[in-house]
């Protein structure tokens, strides 16, 4: 929000026949959209007749301010939300069009506003707890309200009477910003997005209202004490290398009230130097949330609806803003992905830029962001393999807990390859806005499946989720990040956590590599437990694919669909099979878009394994039916597991063609060596090679061991070794 003049935005409209920019058809889409008025770069003309049709709609069907009483997804919620939009909007059309049509209606819609704002008394009738807005059912939507419409009154407030300017200032933004600051202090002054939107926008209409006392508040906490507030946000839930703590959907959606309020305040507090804040944390937390993305969707840890992508309102903003103070030209291809800006200055630089062919790609690469305000909190590493959008991506998620919206599922990963979520996590059990499922609320499913340690690809240990399922608890304890590297050809993470069992500490290392001659990506995991006592250990892995086979025999349940378990979501998932393979190692292969994945691990003969599918005691139908494999050992002490992931061949259906559909791999060993891991494995008709896993992080440590009869070598953390044939050995 810039309450002073768009300068050269005005300089260049002025110039520009925006007279000739006429609505488009309700029903148009980008592709079917007028021409753009002439002078204006496409993506912003593009930008501005939506904008203009949407609020010349909302003009047609006239003032609509009904009485708050729906939940999230009900009437008079999408309504509420409709409005803010207009009110934003038709601020913008304003301020570019200078047609007083839009300031009368934006005027119009918040004299509605200013008849309702003083009559709502008391909690929202959909109200689901303590933090209750006045309207819509939850405090964080009316922060989002005001937010947006503070924007959008900033635009037509000096064309008002002043009469109207003051009701409107009065009994709407001071009585909204009281409400958000006074009333609901235990959102406002919290260290969490909900209290980020607040403070925005409590600070922004400080700043429009000339006060300082309520700038001051929303900067320093409502004690203006600076124990709470904006900037303490800032310090708080950010990472040094940007990483939010709730995870990337969370961040996505924080980054509007950061990004929108930092240039409000950078605009009228340039002593602030807000940008420059922890060494441009703000920058930093932007470009961190792209690259927490894969083909622009983002990596679904914690409560994250797993269709939300980087074509978002939060990063249409974001982007902008922070190509306004970078001019970073990476920028502009997230933004020509996106296909959308806005209509502020920012937004016609990075257009005009864009127009002029000044983009270059956007360098995503592997990355390790470390968690917590001082980056001790463990990490989450993003290990990438190839170009483009079909590009492979091994996420290790070591990280905190996340706070409230936090899944107990430490040390857990997931794996993307050919376009695809291969190895993938559940996120939310929920449906955002739809009212017939409660609201579009987190539902039950969200708590008894979701969050808990089964729902993910980590260990479990006696059907007990990490931390016994207590969210305070987790957050008290973080895993540690060992080792991390990037370097071409092996790529590793590995970490540890202590505390998330009484009496279990457990560590992952995993390694991205490829087959040797030009084969797939392969995925080397190795978990170990140490433990006191007898436990059983499971390791699931949810896949995404179809079976093709399994190289051991299954027991099928056919007649009869039994449950995992009794709680801790195990609750959640039918058994469609179980096996127990002979010693050695085993596979099970599946399809998905043209390729195939082969799962392999190593087993002492005893490991069993149960395949199952997600859904079962869901009498709402509340839960997507997805497969997951599982090994499950019982040991006296700790336990490993090694096993490997490997990607294969090709399959295309309209050709009748298939390549490779069984796996490359001949065989798999674990072998432990003086503290040394170490996986063998033998192509079919190759050389055997080894991946070596000394557990030092020093990267000068010097390691050999014993293996089948030959002394192997390596400097470092790990290491892929090539093995000679015990045939051709001298």
């Amino acid at each position: 929000m810039r309450i002073a003049m768009h300068r050269a935005l005005a300089s260049l409209l002025a110039a520009t026949a925006l007279t000739c920019v006429a609505p488009v058809p309700a029903l148009a889409s980008a592709a079917t959209a007028q021409q753009p008025a002439e002078g204006l770069p496409p993506l912003y003309a593009e930008e501005l007749e939506r904008a203009k049709n949407f609020v010349d709609t909302m003009i047609e069907a006239g003032i609509n301010v009904p009485v708050p009483k729906d939940p999230g997804g009900g009437y008079t919620h999408e309504q509420h939300k409709r409005n803010f939009q207009a009110i934003h909007l038709g601020g913008d059309l304003y301020r570019i069009t200078k047609d007083p049509r839009y300031a009368a209606f934006v005027r119009d819609m918040l004299l509605e506003y200013a008849e309702l704002y003083p009559t709502l008394k008391g909690d929202h009738p959909a109200a689901s707890n303590q933090y209750s807005g006045r309207l819509f059912w939850q405090v964080l939507n009316d922060a989002m309200w005001l937010v947006h419409a503070v924007q959008g009154y900033a635009e037509i407030r000096d064309t008002l009477s002043d009469a109207d300017r003051e009701r409107i200032d009065n009994d709407v933004f001071r009585r909204a910003s009281d409400f958000l600051s006074k009333d609901q202090v235990r959102t406002f002054d919290r260290i969490h997005n909900h209290a980020t939107w607040a403070t925005a926008g409590v600070g922004m209409t400080g700043y429009l209202l000339g006060d300082r006392d309520m700038v001051d508040r929303a900067l320093l906490g409502s004690d203006k004490s600076g124990k709470a507030g904006f900037l303490r946000q800032m310090d708080l839930l950010f990472s040094p290398d940007g990483y939010y703590t709730e995870g990337p959907y969370y961040q996505r959606f924080a980054l509007l009230p950061f990004m929108v309020f930092g240039q409000a305040i950078a605009d009228n507090d340039p002593a602030q130097q807000i940008f420059e804040r922890r060494d441009g944390i703000l920058l930093k937390a932007l470009r961190a949330t792209i690259q927490l993305t894969y083909a622009g969707y983002f990596f679904p840890f914690n409560d994250a609806m797993k269709d939300k992508s980087l074509r978002t309102a939060e990063l249409y903003d974001g982007v902008a803003i922070a190509y306004g103070q970078t001019r970073d030209p990476a920028l502009l291809s997230i933004a020509q992905w996106q296909g959308r800006t806005v209509l502020g200055e920012d937004g016609l630089m990075l257009a005009r830029d864009l127009e002029a062919g000044k983009a270059q790609p956007f360098p995503f690469r592997s990355m390790l962001f470390s968690d917590g305000p001082d980056g001790d909190l463990g990490a989450v590493a993003v290990l990438r393999a190839g170009e483009g959008a079909k590009q492979t991506a091994l996420v290790a998620k070591n990280s905190s807990q996340g706070m409230g919206h936090g899944h107990f599922d430490k040390l857990s990963w997931q794996f993307y390859d050919n376009g695809n979520e291969i190895v993938r996590d559940y996120g939310a059990a929920r449906f955002l806005n739809i009212e017939a499922k409660q609201g579009g609320r987190y539902l039950p499913e969200n708590e008894s499946w979701a969050k808990q340690t089964i729902a993910h690809n980590t260990l479990v240990v006696d059907e007990v989720s990490h931390f016994g399922g207590d969210a305070r608890l987790a957050d008290t304890i973080a895993p540690k990040q060992l080792y991390f590297s990037d370097a071409d050809g092996l790529q590793v993470s590995s970490a540890e956590v202590t505390g998330a069992y009484p009496d279990v500490a457990f560590n992952r290392t995993l390694v991205l590599t490829d087959m040797p001659g030009g084969g797939g990506r392969l995925v080397i995991d190795l978990l170990r437990a140490d433990a006191q006592g007898t436990h059983v250990y499971d390791l699931p892995l949810h896949y995404n694919g179809h079976i093709m086979e399994a190289d051991f025999a299954i027991e099928r349940n056919l007649a009869t669909r039994p449950v995992l378990g009794g709680d801790h979501g195990y609750q959640h998932l039918w058994v469609d099979g179980t096996a127990t393979p002979d010693a050695g190692d085993a596979a099970l292969t599946w399809l998905i878009d043209g390729r195939f994945y082969s799962y392999r691990f190593v087993t002492d003969g005893t490991t069993q394994v149960v395949l199952g599918e997600s859904g079962a005691n869901d009498p709402e139908f509340n839960l997507r039916r997805e497969p997951v494999v599982m090994l499950r050992a019982r040991a006296d002490g700790g336990h490993s597991f090694l096993s490997v992931l490997e990607s294969h061949g090709q399959y295309d259906g309209a050709a009748e063609r298939t390549v490779a559909s069984r796996s490359q791999i001949a065989s798999l060993r674990h072998v432990v060596a003086d503290g040394n891991d170490i996986a063998v494995i033998t192509p079919i008709g190759g050389a055997p090679f080894a991946i070596a896993i000394s557990h030092d992080p020093d990267p000068a440590g010097r390691h050999q061991a014993k293996l089948d009869g030959q002394t192997i070598r390596w400097t470092g953390f790990a290491a892929r070794i090539a093995l000679t044939p015990k045939e051709q050995r001298k």
